[in-house]
């Protein structure tokens, strides 16, 4: 039986407190020291209370909670001896205080759960339409997962940007087939009509809480914006467009022109670094160009077996 936190979907720093629990037992036994020597002088039931907090960020099992809340009281009794029901009392409080730490531990755990589930839900919505389109936002998501990493932002940033690469073009589910895929030139009316796919996307995901207020909707709605400001929807430029959605530009470019599509072939890895050169500045923000480049760089031969895969 697992009596610990899944640790997979939470954050770094969470991840962090439970690979080190052994800290938590280290803490405890320097605070039975102190109160064992220092006891009269300190009210040391704060500190009683974070070893509780500590514990039930490790563990999920209310069982194991409970005997731990009953050895930090037992301790707390021997070391200063009072009547049973103050042993009671104090086991009860530090349960509660643990047992609430792990509830809301789940709950934030769940949560993230469901929020992995719910993309790739979409993301399947998307491959039953267009398999090219599936394939496609997961390179982007990995390709702007690359851009951050490249740029130092922090795991939570970069997780995040990986989900909106996942999610960029979710708007397309609504547009014709007739036009996603059509082999030939697409007519201006046509083209008009993909171009509202980032607006299609956004406002159907907008209410949607687990996207809201982290970068995710930027990413659906200003992935086709240019850093000259002759992108749309909106015609955006430079840092007016969020850095999420700028990142996410120069991903989405690279893999456009990496793959093979019924309309065109695939260009070669010179010539779309040779591509990417060119329009820094224009179509994407220089700063994050230079990244991916650096990236590819170090990287080429990684990528040139992707690219041969996915073709």
């Amino acid at each position: 039986m697992n009596i610990y936190h899944d640790i997979t979907p939470i954050n770094s720093t969470l991840r962090l407190i439970i690979t080190y629990r052994y800290v938590a037992f280290i803490l405890a036994a320097g605070v039975l020291w102190i109160d064992r020597y220092y006891h009269y002088e300190l009210n040391l039931f704060f500190v009683y209370t974070m070893v509780m907090i500590l514990l039930g960020s490790i563990y999920k099992n209310n069982a194991v909670l409970l005997l731990q809340s009953g050895l930090v009281a037992l301790t707390r009794y021997v070391l200063d001896p009072s009547s049973f029901d103050i042993f009671l009392s104090f086991w009860f409080t530090f349960f509660i205080f643990g047992f609430t730490t792990s509830l809301m531990i789940s709950n934030y755990i769940n949560q993230n759960k469901s929020n992995i589930e719910l993309t790739k839900t979409l993301v399947k919505l998307l491959d039953s339409r267009d398999p090219y389109t599936a394939t496609h936002s997961e390179n982007v998501a990995n390709y702007s997962k690359e851009i951050a990493k490249q740029m130092k932002l922090s795991k939570k940033k970069q997780n995040t940007i990986y989900m909106g690469g996942l999610l960029h073009d979710i708007g397309k589910i609504v547009i014709p087939e007739s036009i996603v895929n059509k082999p030939d030139k697409l007519t201006e009316e046509e083209f008009d009509i993909i171009k509202q796919h980032p607006i299609i996307g956004y406002n159907a995901m907008k209410h949607i809480q687990p996207y809201q207020d982290n970068g995710i909707l930027d990413m659906v709605l200003y992935h086709h914006e240019r850093y000259d400001g002759k992108g749309y929807p909106h015609g955006l430029a430079g840092a007016n467009i969020p850095l999420t959605a700028r990142i996410m530009t120069v991903a989405d470019a690279f893999d456009a022109m990496s793959s093979q599509r019924v309309y065109r072939n695939a260009k070669d890895l010179e010539n779309i670094i040779a591509e990417i050169e060119k329009n820094k500045g224009t179509q994407f923000d220089p700063i994050i160009a230079d990244h991916f480049l650096t990236y590819l760089h170090h990287n080429k031969q990684i990528i040139l077996e992707k690219i041969k895969q996915s073709n």
